[in-house]
């Protein structure tokens, strides 16, 4: 889907969206005519609650960013679908009759949002797809770089295996939810690293990014290849991995294969310092946020040129070709850049991470 591509960045530090500089020309450009003051209003609908960062990072700051760019005066409404695509639909229609300025959408299933979406455009608010990217006529796609983050899976996961693998060791692929295009992403951005060199043993689109669902579709893999005979499993959220790692235990596994995951979970970061997960994805949410909070901040005041400039790519839905992106890129989380990752940007305290039952595991990483 992607249509230009992006550099990598060489850390997390680097990330730094030009989002202060862009923050301070939306407060002071004296060159445009606001379509709207500071009373602002967003609509924040967000999909799920399985995954824990919508809740705790997104909502939180997406709300800071509103109020700050707007001096306190702008508001942010926020639901939450948890995974339900006719109740966010709901949520959708509420706010198109509230008339709420701006939407910023992470949709449970892209494609049947779509007739929302343009019913939005239809009463004259635009719509900002947030972290999935919706089908319809969206004004601006703010995400991460999604192949990406399944590249750096897929990378780490075939190093995990060592100098002695060959495609004949055999992965199990939990990919993610079918509704979700990030998901698709994802699992592109995988097999481009995995393909040619282990084999696919079996694979599986993960309804909802269901951990439960995981745990059933691993005991399946255990039970056809063979607890002994996974040499690795490709999860493709943090979510997940819990399901997954319940599925061995049952199955009377002695060691864990290498397990991937991404969102950088606090459990998850903790079965990253135990050495029960391989790695996760650490994906910088208040970059993201901020970005889209700005976003639409500007468009309700009509600051195009500022609007226009948060774009950095451009990708196709199955609706739409061209629709303006701004991509954060993404860096792995293992056991030795904890402290730059996750503890340097404020996600988690050291005393979150290493409570008591990981502090000793802590100790012999450094942390």
């Amino acid at each position: 889907m992607r249509r230009i591509a992006q550099s990598v960045a060489a850390s997390t530090m680097a990330l730094s969206l030009a989002g202060c500089g862009l923050s301070s020309a939306s407060k002071n450009n004296t060159d445009t005519s606001p379509a709207k003051g500071n009373d602002v209003t967003v609509g924040l609908l967000l999909p799920e609650k399985t995954n824990t960062r919508y809740d705790q990072f997104d909502y939180p700051s997406i709300k800071k960013w509103v109020a700050s760019l707007t001096d306190g005066q702008g508001k942010t409404v926020y639901r939450n679908a948890d995974q339900d695509g006719d109740e966010q639909a709901s949520q959708m229609q509420k706010m198109i009759d509230e008339r709420v300025d701006v939407i910023i959408l992470t949709a449970v299933d892209a494609h049947t949002i779509a007739p929302m979406v343009r019913k939005a455009k239809t009463a004259g608010i635009s719509v900002i797809a947030y972290d999935r990217l919706a089908e319809g006529p969206i004004d601006l796609y703010v995400s991460f770089d999604n192949e990406l983050v399944g590249q750096i899976q897929g990378r780490s996961l075939i190093e995990a295996l060592g100098p002695d693998a060959d495609s004949s060791d055999k992965i199990v692929m939990l990919n993610g939810s079918p509704t979700d295009p990030s998901a698709k992403e994802f699992k592109t951005g995988a097999l481009s690293e995995i393909s040619g060199r282990a084999t696919i043993a079996q694979s599986y689109d993960t309804k909802g990014w269901n951990p439960d669902i995981a745990q059933t579709e691993t005991a399946e893999s255990i039970n056809a290849v063979g607890v002994d005979n996974i040499a690795g499993v490709y999860s493709a959220n943090d979510a997940m991995v819990a399901g997954i790692i319940k599925s061995f235990v049952a199955a009377g596994a002695t060691k864990l294969p290498p397990i991937t995951g991404q969102d950088a979970e606090l459990s998850a970061v903790q079965r990253v310092i135990t050495g029960d997960q391989l790695m996760t994805v650490y994906k910088p949410y208040p970059s993201e946020a901020e970005v889209a909070a700005e976003a639409a901040v500007m468009k309700v005041q009509g600051k195009n040129i500022q609007f226009d400039a948060l774009a950095n790519d451009k990708v196709d839905s199955p609706t739409h070709r061209d629709i303006p992106t701004h991509l954060v890129t993404v860096v792995a989380l293992t056991r030795t850049n904890i402290k730059d990752t996750v503890i340097a940007d404020r996600i988690y305290t050291l005393d979150q991470i290493c409570s008591a039952k990981y502090r000793s595991a802590c100790a012999e990483i450094g942390l």
